[in-house]
């Protein structure tokens, strides 16, 4: 008995040992992208031939490689998001491109929520939300409107780019404000975004969205790999329904128009309530989500 237990505990022995380097030998494989000569952003050139651009860029690209545990729910996600905010960025001429952003601030979740209470994919707050003519109530909450939210993106993005010119300095008002960063500019006498002193938040910002474009091109790259059928799939409304009125139950409009409950607030995810009093009378259109 006990010539069989040390055996056996030689076997165990032998074979966690062999897990062990398995495992070693497997992760020194991955190795974090290396620094480009150059990334294209915007039809901008972003070059980095400067050592602290070179090792801030380095920094960002090692982050995403290592450190981001929602990097293959972004790859599965972006099929469908990308597929409805796409044709919205062209439509109000913002480059492409700049729907990287959203994987900076939401990690492409339509839900999401900061702790500094930013919402949405685009993670506005409620006062810049209003700003741009989002409806911001506790029966309605634009910022989850992927439509309605996008276009108040596109909004602040032209904005940002007829004063500066720069698509990486916009990106970085995105993240700062641009009373921010039109005072350090000043204060700094610099034109662009990336040669100022920011706070390290705003630094690192442009960097991983220039990463991040890096990432949903060649996530192999980065150690990733989600097949095309494995992507989340856009499915697009069963129907459209416009209202100017109240509902005064949610759960009785779905099942007039063949859903569920919970199908129509995960596709309407601003109907914060209920029901819908809708005392101002104000329009809204409201997704009757595909059976699919």
């Amino acid at each position: 008995m006990r010539k069989f237990t040390a055996t056996l505990l030689l076997i165990l022995a032998g074979a966690s040992l062999s897990w062990g380097q398995m495992y070693v030998q497997e992760n020194l494989q991955f190795k974090s992208p290396k620094v480009p000569q150059y990334v294209v952003f915007a039809g901008d050139t972003v070059r980095f031939n400067r050592s602290d651009l070179y090792e801030r860029m380095d920094r960002e690209l090692i982050a995403f490689t290592y450190s981001h545990t929602n990097s293959i729910l972004m790859l599965k996600r972006s099929e469908r998001v990308f597929r409805e905010i796409e044709p919205l960025l062209k439509l109000y001429g913002i480059p492409d491109d700049l729907k990287y952003l959203m994987a900076i601030e939401s990690n492409l979740s339509p839900k999401a929520l900061s702790t500094a209470g930013a919402a949405g994919l685009w993670q506005f707050t409620k006062t810049t939300g209003r700003e741009f003519g989002l409806i911001i109530d506790n029966e309605v909450d634009e910022r989850y409107n992927i439509e309605k939210e996008t276009i108040a993106a596109c909004q602040f993005l032209k904005r940002a780019y007829d004063k500066y010119k720069d698509w990486m300095t916009v990106a970085a008002s995105y993240n700062a404000g641009q009373g921010g960063i039109s005072r350090r500019l000043a204060d700094q006498r610099q034109k662009s975004a990336m040669d100022l002193l920011l706070v390290e938040e705003t630094s690192r910002y442009m960097f991983r969205v220039l990463v991040a474009k890096m990432f949903f091109e060649k996530p192999e790259l980065f150690g990733f790999k989600v097949d095309q059928f494995e992507k989340y799939p856009y499915h697009p409304p069963k129907n459209i329904v416009t209202v100017s009125g109240p509902i005064e139950n949610l759960v009785d409009f779905a099942e007039k128009n063949g859903c569920s409950y919970f199908q129509l607030k995960e596709a309407n995810l601003w109907l914060r309530d209920s029901k819908l009093v809708n005392k101002a009378g104000k329009t809204f259109n409201i997704i009757i989500p595909s059976d699919k």
